[in-house]
């Protein structure tokens, strides 16, 4: 917060369904922290986990009565009355968009939740579910190491309609500065390393300015615990790379 890093991205199932409530435990001993962030969870995975004994298989669960129930328990978990984003985690084969669409309108109508988006999907998918209700962010795997949402039309279809792309893994999951790298990280860790110092900055910081240019206005998410990491993130926003150098 201190360095203005606002938002916090989760899900329920992260920690074997443990991570919201640990993070609701902070909320609930600093209430106002509450009013100088904003929530952002995910729902739609029955994941295996002790701590879900009633899931035999891991599954996919979009139902109207699970993303209802997801909701209620992150605000359980979060001490709060809303969320600020809710995320739809992963396709389901079995989504019927106009159930979904009723499930979003009745947590928006109750004040529950505030913005809605998916993770992970198609542009096929997103814009199914975009013609019933408006979808606002897509969270997706995005890196120089994977580059598909640059082909696919996913990003195309942000800028076209508007909606906020967040991106995972915008180090390449952490393969770009492992000690053991494939071919196509160690041939980008060296450009960057180069230009980073013509930008007078970190190779990592200047793979997350790479894409901070980029016209749909992606958001990274870093996964990192370490508080000097995410104070050098924030310095991604303050770079300008031409574009030779980016396409370098």
């Amino acid at each position: 917060l201190d360095v203005g890093v606002t938002s916090f991205d989760h899900a329920d199932i992260y920690g074997g369904y443990t991570t919201e409530a640990e993070f609701g435990a902070v909320l609930r001993q600093n209430p106002s922290l509450r009013n100088e962030i904003q929530l952002i969870t995910k729902c739609g995975i029955r994941m295996l986990s002790a701590n879900r004994p009633q899931h035999a298989i891991k599954y996919y669960d979009t139902s109207a009565a699970h993303i209802i129930n997801s909701v209620e328990n992150s605000l359980r978990n979060f001490h709060t009355d809303y969320l600020d984003v809710l995320l739809i985690h992963r396709p389901d084969f079995l989504l019927d968009a106009d159930e979904v669409a009723a499930a979003f309108a009745r947590l928006k109508q109750q004040g529950k939740v505030l913005h809605f988006g998916v993770s992970n999907f198609t542009s096929a998918q997103l814009s199914l579910l975009h013609s019933r209700f408006p979808v606002e962010v897509h969270q997706i795997e995005c890196s120089l190491l994977h580059l598909d949402p640059f082909w696919d039309g996913t990003l195309d279809q942000c800028q076209q309609l508007g909606i906020v792309p967040m991106a995972w893994g915008p180090l390449g999951s952490g393969n770009l500065f492992s000690t053991n790298p494939e071919p196509a990280a160690s041939r980008i860790r060296k450009v960057a390393e180069e230009l980073a110092s013509v930008y007078q900055t970190d190779a990592d910081v200047l793979l997350l300015a790479w894409l901070l240019k980029h016209p749909s206005g992606i958001f990274p998410v870093t996964g990192t615990t370490k508080s000097e990491r995410i104070r050098k993130a924030v310095a991604a926003a303050e770079i300008q790379m031409n574009r030779e150098d980016w396409y370098k």
